[in-house]
């Protein structure tokens, strides 16, 4: 189930709770209460690791881009340092060295706009996820306000008038 399904019902427990007299306390199931709770508590780690394993791939995607990259480069540089010994093969071997240079620079840069661009859309989905959740924690926080700041002002009237 949904982390925000999930805190969505313990609002609804709480909300149709029923209150306790001249307070603004109520009785809320502890059972049920608690294995909502639960059932939250093991959902939302669930989103968190996801979120670092996308991280973590991220990083190992431009690491690895990192390294062909390098490799590509020190391959370059050997043929390069192969083909200056002989003299009219010269201008040709620093032609391929800059195309190959060129080619690994263009291809880690390719592959490290796909990992953000991929990284950035499941944070954008996380991010939003988060945002619904907090949104409805903060509904949740605000209906507790509302409710106990009725119940202050209702609880002066009740006091006998000899008092």
């Amino acid at each position: 189930m949904d982390p925000l399904d999930r805190i969505d019902e313990i609002a609804a427990l709480v909300e149709g709770a029923r209150s306790m007299p001249m307070s603004a306390s109520c009785i809320v199931n502890r059972e049920e209460l608690l294995d909502l709770l639960d059932g939250l508590r093991t959902d939302l780690p669930a989103e968190v690791r996801t979120a670092r394993a996308l991280l973590d791939e991220r990083d190992e995607i431009v690491a690895a881009g990192h390294c062909e990259a390098e490799r590509v480069v020190t391959g370059g540089l050997a043929e390069h340092r192969r083909l200056v010994s002989e003299a009219e093969i010269m201008v040709s071997a620093e032609h391929e060295a800059a195309q190959l240079l060129a080619q690994a620079r263009t291809e880690a840069g390719r592959s490290r706009t796909e990992a953000d661009d991929y990284i950035d859309s499941k944070l954008a989905e996380f991010e939003r996820v988060l945002s619904r959740t907090l949104s409805t924690v903060e509904r949740g926080r605000d209906r507790l306000r509302a409710r106990s700041e009725a119940g202050a002002f209702a609880a002066p009237d009740d006091e006998p008038a000899g008092s």
